[in-house]
């Protein structure tokens, strides 16, 4: 899901939708995209988030209202964002982000049985009893 890609569009646009809590990819030729700032926070490319190897992922619950509360650009590869919760340090890439547009309905799902198989709710808050815990120190 990340690394970079010569091949992957660059947005020609951001735009930042407090009130629908939507991020808004716009590309050459007009195609556009309107990212969920919940889905941008549960796939947060963050070592908090993915762990250090795989099968170290923490799943997120609790973020259906996360804001972003600021945005930067990294370098000209990538944008960083900060989120409502505090959480910080995810580097969304071109290419992860064109990614998490392109793919919403299937990261969507793939989510939602995430959290069916862990036997958690979409909305109970990180750090309740039973909710999913990180594994970084």
């Amino acid at each position: 899901m990340s690394g970079l890609s010569p091949d992957t569009p660059r947005p020609t646009g951001v735009v930042v939708h407090a009130k629908s809590r939507v991020l808004e990819l716009q590309y050459a030729g007009g195609e556009h995209y309107r990212v969920p700032f919940e889905l941008l926070r549960i796939y947060s490319p963050s070592a908090e988030v993915r762990g250090h190897g795989p099968g170290q992922e923490t799943l997120q619950t609790g973020k259906r209202d996360v804001t972003i509360v600021s945005i930067e650009g990294v370098g000209n590869y990538a944008l960083q964002p900060t989120f409502s919760d505090g959480h910080s340090t995810g580097i969304y890439s071109w290419d992860l982000l064109y990614e998490l547009a392109t793919r919403q309905d299937a990261l969507w799902r793939e989510y939602l049985d995430k959290l069916a198989a862990a036997g958690v709710d979409r909305d109970t808050p990180m750090n309740a009893p039973g909710a999913p815990q990180g594994h970084c120190h």
